[in-house]
């Protein structure tokens, strides 16, 4: 029962993770320390869709299904939960070249208009 609680965390995590990835920009807007835990997660991701990798904790999830006897998934948390939803024959190279590609957009604006915001700022600002 327990992995079986485990392996639903680790999926909740596993979502939560992408979500920052892909939005945590405009996190950084209203909390701009998140930078510091943002970019690194940003880098990972764009880093495991380029790389035709997977994140380590699709096996832990496995793993934690095996143990409760439940068959698990192969191939990445994409491929099997969010992938289904939106492109129904599945992932590929090149859609995961896309799927990079809009991680490294989503977050260069949101960093962008940051910077642009603070730099704005400095200016107004009488010396």
């Amino acid at each position: 029962m327990m992995p079986g609680l485990f392996a639903d965390a680790v999926l909740v995590l596993h979502l939560a993770f992408i979500v920052f990835v892909v939005a945590g920009g405009l996190l950084v807007w209203r909390f701009p320390r998140v930078a510091a835990a943002h970019i690194p997660a940003v880098l990972w991701g764009i880093y495991i869709e380029l790389s035709g990798n997977i994140c380590p904790l699709t096996p832990i999830e496995n793993r934690l299904r095996h143990m409760v006897g439940e068959t698990g998934y192969t191939g990445g948390f994409i491929e099997h939960y969010l992938m289904p939803m939106i492109y129904p024959h599945g992932l590929t190279r090149e859609i995961q070249y896309v799927l990079a590609g809009v991680v490294i957009i989503v977050n260069l604006s949101a960093y962008g208009w940051l910077i642009y915001r603070r730099l704005g700022r400095n200016r107004r600002r009488p010396d």
